[in-house]
């Protein structure tokens, strides 16, 4: 298998598109054709443990401290012991993987800066799942936790910061991920990865996404879990059916051409990001359909940030999982009591069952994306003629179990894909009697197994 800074692009994007071809006339009343389960993910998701959940928080918050700054000398406490325990957990699921997973601990030196004081050695644990049919166009898939924690002061290294929540409850969910999928084969490779430097400003993350950009990885989504153990919020509100999805609207690198183009047509809401996200409550409905996946479309919260932003800013798709409703008495606070109140990331206020539930909906939204073909490239409206209708064309994959193409498409003040038609295995269509002034189209495709890829929005183009 090939190690992550050695997965390269290996496709060319075609830079012109096709003349389209006009077919039967779409159906202005169809509704969104359903996913179909697949019985494999159906079972992957099923296999997410509490238990071991809970088993993996405790023991993270055994180590007393896991701030950046930190010890990375004793066995038993700090950074580095925290670190060295995920690595052996991370290897032994891929010592069971039967070769399917490789480990390695992602290690380099960073200058100082505003929350790092001096020149101070950094590390993410990396877990890799090869991929199997497909896999060699280069595609992967990338979800997080950050396993360092912090107390009131980002800078204290030596003050116990338990960090049972943010986030050991993240690290957790991605450890017990790569446990249950890492004895499948899925079509393309799958990093599950646990990051430091997080409270230092986003340095792990920052880190791989950049060493990403440089090897020209295809990340194809990445899924950062962070907060995401506490289902009562500080405002008294419990909340243990919902996760909230952060999404961007307007891609953190886009380019001044790019910029017009959506400005002339609209698409302030269909980023890549905006499509993962719906892709994500897609999924949840169809896989874990009692819980509820609740888009946000924001990049984060006020006045805070995720490892997902690093990823954003150098091109990827990429989203943030956090609690509806957050508890600040249990974030970056020195573990105290004061009048009564207890004040700490600890594990009591934790619902590992909650956790489970969200590492659930990563699992199926991973899964389903791994197991589907690449979404459409060069996805096109065609704006050479004023017509009533909506001419659409993209390139043809190069997967070779296509099955065809769905378009989807809803009215421009709704916010998810409410109506979609089967195309067949073309690579042109008109939609008769839908006008593209009047409608947001998408067009994604489906293997023949019924797996559908992330919705790919069309750009004008003659």
């Amino acid at each position: 298998m090939k190690s992550i800074s050695s997965i390269f692009l290996s496709i060319n994007l075609c830079s012109t598109l096709c003349i389209p071809t006009v077919l039967p006339t779409a159906i202005a009343s169809a509704q969104t054709t359903a996913t179909r389960p697949d019985p494999d993910i159906r079972k992957i998701v099923s296999m997410i443990d509490s238990a071991r959940i809970e088993a993996t928080i405790r023991k993270l918050v055994s180590f007393g401290t896991r701030n950046s700054l930190s010890t990375q000398t004793d066995p038993n406490r700090g950074i580095g012991a925290a670190r060295d325990w995920l690595y052996t957990e991370f290897k032994r699921i891929a010592d069971d993987s039967n070769g399917n997973m490789k480990v390695e601990i992602q290690k380099w030196n960073q200058p100082p800066g505003p929350r790092v004081p001096q020149t101070t050695p950094f590390s993410n644990v990396v877990a890799t799942l090869s991929g199997g049919q497909g896999s060699d166009n280069g595609r992967m898939l990338v979800v997080s936790g950050h396993f360092d924690s912090m107390p009131t002061s980002p800078t204290d290294g030596v003050s116990d910061a338990p960090g049972a929540n943010d986030d050991a409850s993240g690290t957790a969910a991605v450890l017990e991920m790569a446990r249950v999928m890492s004895k499948y084969k899925f079509r393309i490779p799958i990093v599950f990865m646990a990051v430091s430097g997080e409270e230092q400003g986003l340095i792990g993350a920052t880190h791989f996404a950049e060493e990403a950009k440089k090897a020209n990885l295809r990340i194809d989504a990445m899924f950062t879990n962070d907060i995401i153990g506490n289902s009562t919020g500080g405002n008294g509100v419990h909340d243990d059916k919902t996760v909230r999805v952060f999404a961007e609207g307007v891609p953190s690198d886009e380019t001044a051409a790019q910029a017009t183009s959506r400005r002339s047509v609209g698409g302030e809401n269909d980023s890549a990001s905006r499509q993962l996200a719906r892709y994500i409550k897609e999924a949840a409905g169809t896989y874990v359909p009692k819980f509820k996946v609740q888009v946000i479309y924001r990049r984060d919260r006020y006045l805070r940030g995720g490892d997902h932003i690093p990823f954003l800013e150098n091109g990827y798709a990429a989203v943030r999982f956090t609690e509806p409703n957050e508890n600040y008495d249990h974030q970056h606070q020195n573990v105290r009591t004061v009048n009564g109140t207890v004040f700490g990331d600890l594990p009591e206020f934790v619902d590992f069952p909650y956790i489970t539930q969200v590492a659930r909906v990563n699992t199926a939204a991973l899964a389903s994306i791994a197991s589907a073909p690449e979404a459409p490239r060069q996805t096109g409206i065609v704006t050479a003629r004023l017509t009533n209708d909506t001419d659409l064309r993209w390139n043809p994959s190069t997967e070779t179990d296509i099955a065809g193409y769905e378009i989807v498409w809803r009215d421009t003040d709704e916010s998810y894909w409410t109506h979609s038609k089967f195309v067949g295995n073309v690579t042109t269509f008109t939609m008769k009697g839908l006008s593209k002034d009047n409608y947001f189209f998408g067009v994604r495709a489906v293997d023949k197994h019924g797996h559908k890829s992330i919705v790919s929005y069309p750009r004008p183009g003659r």
